[in-house]
């Protein structure tokens, strides 16, 4: 039984660790900056804001995620040049550890929807005179939730793919011998 509820929680999730990592949440960026702890149901917490170019001092534990998200658009950030941050053992060897958080690359079209949603009001969207897809676009905000299915979607992936590798691996050698 213990087995199934494990199942059903999410992959990406904190997992339970008592190894401690100091870390300095440095938010490299103009914009206003929400650290959000992926906990140990998979759901996230958020933590105090950080302002543009100052920094979070946090003690934070091996294998604890964490995502970063515009505080007011709600877009997701870069941590270290990733989508989420995990820290690892050698985090936790280290004094204290820099964690950059940066603004993505966005494309054109991601900056201008932006812009847009900023300027205008969603109930205004439908009056806009655009195609009706990019009115769909842009009502269709940010969303930490659907970052962390899609983030899971892409470990449960390369899960399944590092599983066949192993089957592979294993029949050949099997016929080797």
């Amino acid at each position: 039984m213990p087995q199934e509820a494990e199942q059903s929680l999410p992959l990406v999730r904190s997992l339970p660790n008592r190894i401690p990592c100091h870390v300095f949440f440095f938010n490299r960026s103009p914009r206003v900056v929400l650290p959000v702890w992926i906990n140990f149901r998979g759901e996230p917490q958020h933590f105090l804001q950080i302002q543009p170019w100052m920094y979070l001092r946090m003690t934070t534990y091996v294998g604890h995620p964490w995502m970063f998200r515009d505080a007011q658009s709600d877009d997701p950030m870069r941590v270290n040049g990733k989508e989420l941050y995990l820290p690892r053992e050698q985090n936790a060897r280290s004094q204290m550890s820099l964690v950059n958080i940066t603004l993505p690359v966005f494309t054109l079209r991601e900056r201008c929807l932006q812009v847009v949603r900023k300027y205008v009001s969603a109930k205004d969207f439908p009056r806009l005179e655009i195609t009706r897809t990019l009115q769909e676009d842009l009502a269709d905000k940010p969303s930490l939730q659907r970052d962390l299915q899609c983030i899971a979607r892409r470990v449960e992936q390369r899960l399944l793919q590092e599983r066949q590798q192993e089957r592979q691996q294993d029949y050949s050698g099997a016929h080797e011998r």
